[in-house]
Order: C-alpha cells, then sequence, then structure tokens
C-alpha cells in the first residue's frame, strides 16, 4: 500500500479572534487578541497523522488563491501528498472564523467555498488514494455526497475507516454502512443519541447505543478535560481513558490531533485502545498551543507524555 492514511477532508484558513466572553446578540465586543492559522478538520487531521510517522495523502478542495497556496505550503513541510488536491478556479479557499475565550473553549464559524463544490466524481477519481492505504479519516464538513463515495470505495476495498461527526447536527444514515470507527465529541454525541454526555453515567450508554446502532467495530467518545470512552466490539471491552493535565492555551483542532493520531496508530497495527491511549496525549499536548493545524505534535511528544502519566 502507498500509504498509511488517507485523509478526504476540509481546507480552512482560520480567522482567530480572542474575547473575554461571547458577545451578546446585537453586540459589539472588543476583542484581546487576533491572529490567522491554517486549519480546516481535513488538514488538521491529515497533518496530525504526519506528525505521527504516518505516510499520508488528503483529498478535498482549495482555491486558486493565496490561502490555497498556504496550504499546499504547509502540507508539503509535512510530507502530506496533495496530488488530489483540487484547485477551484473560481470559488475561494474555505474560511474558519473560531472565537477563543480565556479558557481556551471555542466556538467556530465555517464557510465552506470551495469546499463545498467537490463532488462523488472527483472523489471516485482519487480512488487510488483513497483505497491504497490502511485507514481512511473523514469528517462532515463536505458535501455528504462525497464522503459517502469516499466511505464506500474505502470500504468496499477493506480500508478501515473513521468518521468524525463533525459538525454536530443530523447525519446521513446511509454513511453507516461504511463506517468501522466513530469518533464523536460531547456535542456531537448528544445530537446523535439524545442522551446527556455531561451525566457520566449515560457516557457508556451512549457509546453502546452508536455502535449498535450504526453497526460500529468500535466507538470512541471523546469528552474534552474528562478524556475519552472506547468501545471495541471486535475486542469485546469498554475503557475509559483519563485525561491529561497540560497549560491549555486553546483547544482548537484538539479533537482533529486525536483523531489524525488515531488514525496513524491504527494504520501502525494497534489495537483500538492503544490508539485511543496515544491520541488521547497527542489531543492533549495541541491545547498548549495556538492554532490548529499547527497545533499538532509529533509522536516523539505525545508518546514523552504518554509515559510520564
Amino acid at each position: 500500500m502507498r500509504y498509511d492514511v488517507c485523509v478526504l477532508g476540509s481546507f480552512m484558513k482560520d480567522l482567530v479572534a480572542s474575547a473575554e466572553r461571547r458577545p451578546l446578540p446585537g453586540e459589539t465586543l472588543h476583542g484581546t487578541g487576533f491572529a490567522e492559522f491554517l486549519g480546516g478538520k481535513g488538514v488538521n487531521q491529515a497533518i496530525a497523522a504526519a506528525r505521527m510517522g504516518a505516510r499520508t495523502a488528503i483529498v478535498g478542495t482549495i482555491g486558486a488563491d493565496r490561502y490555497g497556496d498556504e496550504f499546499l505550503d504547509l502540507l508539503a513541510a509535512d510530507g502530506v501528498d496533495t496530488t488530489w488536491v483540487r484547485r477551484h478556479p473560481s470559488l475561494g479557499t474555505g474560511v474558519g472564523l473560531p472565537l477563543v475565550l480565556p479558557d481556551g473553549g471555542n466556538s467556530i464559524i465555517i464557510v465552506a467555498r470551495a469546499n463545498a463544490a467537490i463532488t462523488p466524481a472527483e472523489v471516485t477519481a482519487a480512488a487510488d488514494a483513497l483505497t491504497g492505504g490502511q485507514v481512511l479519516s473523514v469528517q462532515l464538513e463536505l458535501p455528504v455526497e462525497a464522503s459517502r463515495a469516499a466511505l464506500q470505495l474505502a470500504s468496499a476495498a477493506g480500508v478501515t475507516t473513521i468518521l468524525t461527526p463533525a459538525p454536530a447536527g443530523p447525519v446521513d444514515p446511509s454513511l453507516a454502512a461504511y463506517v468501522d470507527i466513530l469518533v464523536p465529541n460531547e456535542v456531537e454525541a448528544a445530537a446523535l443519541t439524545g442522551l446527556d454526555c455531561d451525566d457520566e453515567s449515560q457516557v457508556p450508554m451512549i457509546a453502546r447505543k452508536l455502535a449498535e446502532d450504526w453497526d460500529l467495530h468500535g466507538c470512541v467518545v471523546t469528552l474534552g478535560s474528562r478524556g475519552a470512552y472506547v468501545l471495541d466490539r471486535r475486542g469485546d471491552y469498554e475503557e475509559r481513558v483519563p485525561a491529561h493535565e497540560v497549560a491549555t492555551i486553546d483547544t482548537v483542532g484538539a479533537g482533529d490531533a486525536f483523531c489524525g493520531s488515531l488514525a496513524a496508530s491504527l494504520a501502525d497495527g494497534a489495537e483500538l485502545i492503544d490508539a485511543v491511549r496515544l491520541a488521547n496525549a497527542a489531543g492533549a499536548l495541541s491545547t498548549a498551543v495556538n492554532g490548529a493545524a499547527a497545533s499538532a505534535p509529533s509522536r516523539a511528544a505525545a508518546l514523552a507524555l504518554l509515559d510520564g502519566s
């Protein structure tokens, strides 16, 4: 196989504002800082996987603009293959508008732009990348038809498929037939099940319900500062993985660092629980650095945190 991990996903130029609180409706609020970062769930996960040592490719669409140039340079620097990244002639590269609070929490508005233009035919044209690796990672920032096409191709080829059901909201049930491992966060898990992740007693029930409803091989519910909950139906076990204590600065991209690391570890042959433990360390380390793609740690750093826990 040519790759360890392939990612189908989005490209988002993040224009990040910091503020003491969220503005009220109709209110103009003075911010405390501003920065620009390159992100998008697809890019973040691809770079996270590459920094974990995985041979990584990405499939997606960017604009023929300055932001698009920046993405190609960024991905090249981490060795991510961009052969199947298309440049749209008229739509600009996607943008994200995160608001970061003093505790590191964030809210994000995204404008898809070129990301929304990818078609199932363009996905099929990238079949060599989608089926040529051990693991395919997909999110929901692209049109569902494109995501379904990628998952279907990879599943038919025996590639392990991971879906991050983000942004939160209704998910096309037809995707379930092609997903091996589902990785929702608290908000996404609640949206999919109607159960409350804030209630610790319900977290195992959430994982079990998702695993049964989706007929999954595994389900990993990420819980932010509370760690993660893993259910592995093949290994027939469930386990809570505790969080790591780090000095949190910015949580933007933490979930993507987790998922990219998870994909890389699974591609390397790790059992799901071991992959989650390393991914948990990678996600924690990413919160100690500003930005999304830039915050993904190296494999050595994640292993050091894991070994020291």
